[in-house]
């Protein structure tokens, strides 16, 4: 083996006296070369193997041909690039391709090789990568086009580019994004003809479905050229996917980019634009009438319902459109309500767009058909509460109540929330501690840690550092708990005139207790604190550095040495 090294070492030999002869490196940098080079090979040269010892051995020397690069552009010296690149970079290709037949199966070592030579290596070069790993790893569509679209944009080569199509539709020919890439990706010459209806009309013979029939008519229609082929998508389409929503979905939407009035290029006004759009509109909601009749399902409710909505949400300053808008979007809520296809969802996309309108008796019903047909839901249960709050229901807590009859108690945390935050400005002080502890002790497990950091700070809203510290310690053994439920009682104890020390060392032993063996920033702040603070004890900081050095696990410890170690230097 020895042999074998001192003979790879020689051979650098050549482009490192150059290196040195041409000024890019010294004598010393030279030597440091070699001795590291040496290193390297024997780790790549021994008989139990790793795959990181080739893996460092490649970033070093592309770190090498990076430095060397930025140094010929220091002194601008531009030549010998023959017998120092050109060798480095053969060197690299080498040991990528001892790495690559031995681990032949991880692709992102692959990965590397390719984006390698894209850098440093020709064309001709990166082209035989493709077929290697492909050869290996022919069951990834993905590298197919990888190699496909290099083939074509990179080489400029649509015949290679094809035949490697080809190939990979002859591996995975159900894969809808082979023919997505493959279909329409190659220069007009090539698709002018039959080829991309051919191509088309096999990908529909493996692959069903509107969705992919769709795509295939969203990137024709990239294409000047395809203008008939597009026509045959889209009648096919219709022809073979009636029963899809997304079909119809498709043809409706289709309507707004057709004009009612082609050929007439005038500039219009604001108003004449507004109800040419109304138009458009109008006539797409009439494709989803005829879609609802045709195919009475929820999916096909949900594409029209979205599609108002969507309308809806997009600004004008025209407010017959906005109001023409807002009158379909309703219509269309509640058709498919009395037909009984309307989702969970869409009862709660309906009750917000009627809340910020105040149409509370509406959204009331709606809320209350919800709950009817989605009992176990909180979502429903939460916007039925929401409609009471907004509307200043005086039943507000009888509902609530009522809530927590029908619902499992895990579910709730959300209708505690919001009855609590109404609670906050609509009740007394007394009334919403009632509520947060009868939350308390309903709300059990990690959903409990949120509902208590929110008492917390409504204590300290209301009444202070004393507040908060009664609440804190009638909550101190009722676990779960945050990191920051005891960093808000540190904070509140800071932020107090005569902030005590005392105070300070028990909120952290007690987060200590809970999370010092996960937390390094903790013992950290502890240290700090007995540092900085006027009534702290700096003689207590060994004793935590230790107790922290026992607690903390693995990457934890190592961060809390280091952070130690940054802060004794002062950073």
């Amino acid at each position: 083996m020895a042999e074998i090294i001192q003979e790879r070492i020689e051979d650098r030999i050549p482009e490192l006296e150059q290196l040195e002869r041409v000024g890019l490196f010294s004598r010393a940098e030279i030597k440091a070369i070699i001795k590291k080079a040496s290193d390297l090979e024997y780790k790549i040269q021994r008989r139990a193997l790793f795959k990181e010892d080739f893996i460092n051995y490649i970033q070093y020397e592309i770190n090498l041909l990076e430095l060397i690069q930025r140094r010929r552009t220091r002194i601008k010296y531009s030549f010998k690039k023959d017998e120092i690149e050109h060798s480095i970079v053969h060197r690299i290709q080498g040991v990528f391709r001892r790495a690559s037949a031995k681990w032949k199966d991880d692709v992102q070592l692959w990965l590397s090789y390719v984006v390698f030579c894209k850098k440093w290596a020709t064309k001709a070069q990166l082209s035989k990568v493709f077929s290697a790993m492909l050869a290996i790893h022919s069951n990834k569509p993905a590298l197919w086009i990888m190699a496909a679209k290099w083939e074509m944009e990179d080489r400029l080569s649509s015949e290679s580019a094809r035949q490697l199509f080809l190939r990979a539709l002859r591996f995975h020919p159900e894969c809808p994004k082979l023919y997505q890439e493959g279909s329409f990706d190659h220069s007009e010459e090539i698709l002018n003809g039959e080829l991309a209806r051919i191509i088309y009309k096999n990908s529909i013979s493996k692959i069903k479905g509107a969705e992919f029939h769709v795509s295939l008519l969203s990137i024709a229609q990239l294409f000047d050229f395809s203008k008939d082929l597009q026509k045959e998508i889209y009648d096919d389409l219709q022809a073979m996917h009636t029963d899809d929503p997304l079909t119809w979905d498709y043809v409706a939407r289709r309507e707004l980019e057709i004009q009612s009035q082609p050929g007439d290029e005038q500039p219009l006004t604001k108003k004449a634009r507004a109800a040419e759009v109304g138009r458009r509109e109008e006539r797409c909601c009439a494709v989803y009438e005829e879609a609802v009749k045709t195919l009475p399902t929820e999916g096909m409710w949900k594409c029209y319902i979205n599609f108002c909505l969507e309308r809806f949400s997009k600004k004008t300053s025209s407010e017959f459109l906005r109001g023409k808008r807002l009158e379909r979007t309703m219509i269309s809520f509640r058709k498919a309500h009395e037909l009984k296809l309307l989702s969970e969802s869409q009862y709660k996309q309906w009750i917000e767009l009627l809340l910020p309108r105040d149409f509370f008796t509406e959204a009331l019903e709606v809320a209350e058909a919800g709950i009817e047909l989605f009992k176990d839901s909180v979502t429903m249960w939460q916007m039925k509460l929401q409609v009471l709050i907004a509307s200043k229901s005086p039943d507000i807590a009888m509902f609530v109540e009522e809530a927590f009859v029908h619902l499992k108690p895990q579910v709730c945390l959300p209708l505690w929330i919001s009855w609590a935050e109404w609670s906050e400005g609509a009740q007394s002080h007394e009334d919403t501690e009632a509520i947060y502890k009868k939350a308390i002790l309903a709300i059990t497990g990690t959903s409990s840690v949120t509902l208590k950091d929110k008492y917390l700070d409504w204590a300290y809203r209301i009444g202070g550092n004393k507040k908060a510290r009664t609440v804190f310690k009638s909550l101190q053994e009722n676990r779960p708990f945050s990191v920051d439920f005891f960093r808000k009682m540190i904070q509140f104890e800071k932020e107090q005139e005569s902030c005590k020390m005392a105070n300070l060392r028990e909120y952290y032993e007690r987060a200590l207790r809970e999370f010092g063996s996960v937390d390094s920033d903790l013992w950290m702040d502890y240290i700090k604190e007995e540092l900085n603070h006027p009534l702290g004890r700096p003689e207590n900081c060994g004793q935590i550095y230790w107790r922290a050095m026992k607690m903390l696990q693995g990457e934890s410890a190592e961060l809390f040495v280091a952070k130690h170690a940054m802060h004794q230097a002062g950073h």
